[in-house]
């Protein structure tokens, strides 16, 4: 069963330009350990603020979705960068959606 895994992201002030540069580096990491492309969204209008940051992703399963973050939680660069992202991102929420038809 095909599922969206969205993330909603609180970018600290002003750290715009660090978190591109970051994404440029997880982009490569991702890619090499078999991560989906990702769609990115700031907000602009509604229940969130300017420094709110939406990434969404298709897995073909839940277990492609687990067996894919098991391999980066296991990845020294993967995990060097979620260390640097701490600087720049403030929070973040995991949400996981079935699509209807």
């Amino acid at each position: 069963m095909v599922i969206v895994e969205r993330m909603i992201q609180k970018v600290r002030p002003g750290k715009w330009a660090e978190l591109e540069m970051l994404e440029t580096r997880y982009k490569e990491a991702e890619s090499r350990l078999g991560f989906p492309p990702k769609k990115r969204y700031q907000c602009m209008v509604g229940g969130h603020d300017l420094n709110t940051l939406i990434v969404e992703r298709q897995w073909e399963s839940m277990a492609a979705m687990e067996a894919t973050h098991e391999k980066a939680f296991a990845d020294p660069e993967h995990q060097a960068l979620n260390m640097e992202i701490s600087s720049v991102v403030k929070s973040a929420q995991i949400e996981i959606y079935a699509p209807l038809p």
